[in-house]
């Protein structure tokens, strides 16, 4: 037995669901008694590296005596919770599902009406009623009461009930006359008592199932019916032809309402292949099953998420069509894993793609960034550097970036359709279902496995503070203001996003220097330039030196020779195509107008501090200038500083004694801003 069973128990009986309480332990987890707001058990899974399984436990509030009246392995002290009223259960092959949802029932009638005790053995009770002396005795219950699919008067009942028919289809209960069809009759013979397991229910279901496949009936019934895991074999003769006139009607398709334990056993004959050939049209039913009885407004929403799980799961044991299956599995986890498998090669998506997934897994908080929300474009692509730099660079005694952010892919037990009343016919030793690149479904010597990065194995703060940290070098890159700290334990990412922005930098600087285009299509045009512009520099006596042939290289070299600061760049073959010609550059003039200085004006600075500025810029002295006009160097300094730090954010200037400085890391803005 697993912990899925016990959910799904009090989901369908008491519409108890489970609740995470911790987001920091998600293996744990918690059923509360709606009525009285009470937790009734604690659910607790923990996985064991050294088997490779995983270890499920629960506490249940049944209290601790029950340890005296019941001799099993698996029922012993609570694993966390303290007091008298808690008992433990450990869940494995040995549980048995019957014990554990009859304590589960006492636990639910203690906190509800003040608690009620099971008596597991016969003790006398040598009380007298007052009248004739009676002495009364507790009575035994059966283990198979225990297990929650046994009714002693019923049982009693039918052995009566078959020994006084015999081959009629007539008796009488309760003084009333009833007919049981033949086909009725003999689907209740075909029962076997042989064992109460929940596997030998399953196969009895099966069983008659297949024997009342193509039964008909006409006699409508319309009552309450609450039992988990209904099968034929729990119901009456009028809850059993009311059953199969419903499921007539429905197979014409007229979905009439019905009682939700035998709608759920409609869906267990479809899981079970009764009344279909094959698993396409079993899975066709299903979804008819569910756009006319639960779109009608009959059914519950944990029937239609137990429909679309038992689907999928159903799906995947016959093999359909991987298409058949991710419309049914949860979409958040269907887009995480596309998020972890951007991350885990991000050199093969786009830099949109890899912030989205970083932006994803953090919180959502990264794209509300000033960098991103000054330079989308550019802050997008220096967040998505980051992240493949790193998976280049980084490793960590073997573990490279993605391993040691979210693991590596852990196999985890798989129980397909357990809350279900199913059998599974198929014996498979072999097989696997890929649903995405990192998820998938393998069955090794009978056994069904989840392969999967599970959020367990999760390093959230490595990659929390790996987005932290980009996002705060990356904002005084950008120079955006609303710069954050500094944490502590980040300085390992510093380096590497350093690297980044060093790049970037040099990108840029190396994208503004201006460059000469020649387009090579024009070469008898670019002869004749060069030629002029070569004559024009040449001294008499070198024009005379000069072959009479000279090539088209040799004069461009000539007038490299005697203009150094012309450049010409290389071009591709397809920038030959279309680069627009250039005129090479006149000789210089021999004599130049003396330069004069540029009155700059700055709001909130007067002519005297804005010339100190300008003069910082060009590197000159402003000592004297200062003196001269009786100020003092730090005061200068700091009024500049005020004046421009809402367009800069930050200090442009920097004091040391009489000395003041450009912080050159904004030499470029205030260029910009000066002109």
């Amino acid at each position: 037995m697993n912990l899925s069973e016990l959910t799904a128990y009090a989901e369908e009986k008491y519409h108890i669901r489970e609740e995470q309480k911790w987001d920091d332990f998600r293996s744990f987890s918690v059923l509360t008694d709606p009525e009285t707001g009470k937790w009734v058990a604690l659910m607790m899974r923990q996985w064991d590296y050294e088997t490779g399984n995983e270890l499920c436990r629960c506490d249940i509030k049944c209290g601790r005596q029950i340890l005296t009246e019941i001799n099993a392995p698996y029922v012993t002290n609570a694993f966390r919770m303290r007091g008298e009223k808690w008992a433990g259960v450990i869940f494995d092959d040995r549980t048995d599902p019957g014990v554990v949802f009859k304590l589960f029932d006492e636990a639910i009638r203690t906190g509800r009406a003040g608690g009620y005790t099971v008596v597991l053995e016969e003790r006398k009770k040598e009380e007298s009623s007052g009248a004739g002396g009676k002495v009364f005795r507790d009575t035994l219950l059966p283990l198979e009461a225990m297990r929650g699919n046994y009714d002693k008067n019923r049982f009693r009942e039918k052995q009566e009930e078959n020994r006084r028919i015999g081959p009629q289809t007539h008796v009488r209960r309760n003084n009333e006359p009833r007919t049981i069809p033949t086909r009725i009759l003999e689907m209740m013979q075909r029962y076997d008592y042989g064992s109460s397991s929940f596997e030998n229910k399953c196969r009895n279901f099966v069983r008659q199932g297949k024997f009342m496949e193509d039964y008909e009936d006409d006699a409508p019934w319309n009552s309450e019916v609450k039992r988990y895991f209904a099968t034929y074999h729990d119901l009456n003769l009028n809850q059993l032809r009311g059953y199969f006139a419903w499921r007539t009607r429905v197979r014409r398709g007229e979905f009439h309402p019905i009682t939700t334990s035998l709608a759920y056993m409609y869906i267990y004959e479809l899981l079970n292949m009764i009344g279909v050939n094959t698993p396409e049209e079993a899975i066709r039913k299903m979804r008819e099953f569910e756009k006319g009885f639960l779109d009608s407004g009959v059914g519950d929403r944990s029937m239609r998420e137990n429909l679309h799980r038992w689907i999928m799961e159903f799906a995947v044991l016959s093999g359909s069509p991987k298409e058949e299956v991710l419309p049914l599995i949860d979409p958040d986890l269907i887009e995480r894993d596309r998020q972890l498998m951007v991350l885990r090669k991000p050199q093969d998506h786009s830099d949109e793609e890899v912030f989205g997934a970083l932006n994803a897994l953090t919180g959502g908080k990264t794209e509300k960034s000033s960098a991103i929300l000054k330079e989308p474009e550019r802050g997008i692509h220096l967040f998505a550097e980051v992240w493949r730099y790193m998976a280049e660079h980084y490793d960590d005694c073997g573990w490279d970036l993605f391993a040691a952010c979210f693991g590596k892919l852990r196999k985890f037990p798989w129980h397909p359709l357990a809350n279900a009343v199913f059998l599974d016919q198929k014996k498979r030793e072999e097989a696997e279902y890929k649903v995405t690149e990192c998820r998938k479904f393998v069955c090794k010597n009978g056994e069904w496995s989840e392969i999967r990065y599970d959020e367990l194995f999760f390093d959230r703060y490595r990659v929390h503070g790996i987005v932290h940290e980009a996002d705060r070098q990356i904002r005084r890159y950008l120079k955006t203001g609303h710069y954050l700290r500094e944490k502590k334990g980040e300085e390992w990412i510093t380096p590497y996003v350093e690297a980044v922005i060093e790049k970037d930098r040099a990108a840029a600087e190396e994208a503004a220097k201006p460059k000469i285009m020649i387009d090579l299509s024009g070469l008898e045009k670019i002869r004749r330039d060069a030629q002029i512009t070569r004559d024009s520099l040449l001294t008499e006596d070198e024009k005379r030196e000069q072959a009479p042939n000279q090539t088209l290289e040799q004069a461009i070299g000539q007038v490299m020779k005697h203009a150094p600061e012309l450049t010409v760049n290389p071009v591709s073959q397809h920038e030959e195509q279309q680069i627009v010609g250039a005129e090479l550059p006149e000789a210089a003039e021999d004599s130049r107008e003396e330069e004069k200085p540029a009155v700059i004006e700055i709001p909130s600075l007067d002519e005297t501090h804005a010339q100190i500025l300008v003069s910082v810029m060009r590197g000159e002295p402003v000592a004297g200038l200062i003196r001269e006009k009786a100020l003092m160097p730090s005061v200068v300094a700091d009024a500049i500083n005020e004046a421009l730090f809402d367009e800069i954010g930050d200090n442009v200037l920097a004091c040391e004694g009489d000395e003041i400085t450009l912080v050159e890391d904004y030499r470029e803005d205030l260029e910009r801003i000066l002109e």
